[in-house]
């Protein structure tokens, strides 16, 4: 397994680096031989020194073995993995298409996505986070279907939130970037100042510093400066007093391929108001009765669906009745890694590469 050296870092954690975490230790209690190779740089444009490691990561592989390598990491590098596909049975694990990432200029988004393009036709398997970034991957690249698999998150149950006062204290965790769509949730928050509430931003501050000084900024001439804390990255028991806190968990992505922050506050029972991108609807899904744990909604949507959460009794006693009963049905990372290992044992049967 080929990961970028953050992922050992859980003092910032990410959806991708919990993933890539999680199925290494769940291969590795299946009984594979793990060996993890971790490659610092900036990907997916990583400098030479970067580059010289990670080709000499997959030159000393034997032919014929099995290389899982995260997308962020290969799909920028053609020069150096395809190559290597042609002797190693290589499979690339894409948390989100590289040119999906916003703020990316038309030049950049076209090299980016011609980059991953020759690197996913080269590799012996893809794997995607849901069975809709399986579909889109594989439409949008053009990609035989029967190579791009899904493998779905799992989430850990854990205990029940308390939240706050059952409607003002609102959570959100991702990074604050543009593709999260902070600026969306605040511009919704923002037209209902009139009413009590408090946004917890947990996330990284550093990916996007611009766009973060932009929302601050903003935030400073609103008369809603002391209802919104940018708390930075959280993890272990932090992180957990931030969701027992919370009485809404709140996400106004712009994209996404799975959305783990969703199941992880269902997991804890907390609704879920989010933006109706793909996959969410499928991630948020239904409790055994039907209804849906929390909205989903378009971004101009927000305001509305918050201004009912606050106002609305009834709705909210529906939504955690719903988050509750969801929680039963999500699946552990135990299904998650069994999922990932059939789709290796496959490679493993398969021909080797001729090269």
């Amino acid at each position: 397994m080929v990961f970028p050296a953050q992922v050992a870092d859980v003092a910032a954690p990410s959806g991708g680096n919990v993933y890539d975490r999680r199925v290494s230790r769940g291969l590795s209690s299946l009984g594979w031989n793990v060996d993890e190779i971790l490659v610092g740089g900036d990907w997916p444009r990583p400098d030479a020194a970067a580059r010289a490691k990670l080709r000499t990561a997959l030159d000393n592989f034997d032919s014929g073995e099995v290389v899982l390598v995260d997308g962020l990491v290969a799909c920028g590098v053609p020069e150096i993995v395809v190559p290597a596909a042609r002797r190693l049975r290589v499979v690339v694990l894409v948390h989100l298409r590289l040119a999906a990432e916003t703020g990316l200029s038309p030049v950049d988004r076209d090299d980016l996505d011609r980059r991953e393009r020759e690197v996913l036709h080269a590799a012996h398997s893809v794997v995607a986070t849901s069975p809709w970034a399986a579909r889109e991957l594989a439409q949008h690249h053009d990609l035989p279907v029967n190579r791009v698999h899904s493998v779905d998150p799992g989430v850990d149950r854990s205990p029940l939130a308390r939240g706050t006062d059952g409607a003002s204290r609102l959570l959100c965790v991702a990074s604050v970037t543009p593709r999260k769509g902070h600026d969306l949730l605040l511009d919704a928050l923002l037209t209902i100042d009139d009413l009590d509430w408090h946004l917890v931003c947990v996330g990284a501050l550093h990916h996007a510093p611009e766009h973060v000084t932009q929302l601050r900024t903003r935030l400073k001439t609103s008369s809603a400066c002391e209802k919104v804390d940018f708390v930075g990255p959280q993890h272990g028991d932090e992180l957990e007093q931030s969701y027992d806190a919370a009485d809404l968990f709140v996400l106004a992505s712009r994209a996404e391929t799975y959305g783990m922050v969703v199941t992880e506050a269902l997991a804890r029972g907390i609704p879920v108001l989010a933006t109706n991108v793909d996959p969410l609807p499928q991630t948020v899904g239904l409790a055994p009765d039907g209804s849906m744990p929390g909205l989903l909604v378009p971004p101009d949507g927000l305001a509305t669906a918050l201004r009912s959460w606050l106002t609305e009794s009834d709705l909210r006693r529906r939504l955690r009745t719903s988050a509750r009963d969801r929680r039963g049905m999500l699946k552990g990372w135990a299904e998650t890694s069994n999922s990932l290992a059939r789709v290796l044992t496959q490679v493993t049967r398969s021909s080797p590469p001729s090269g």
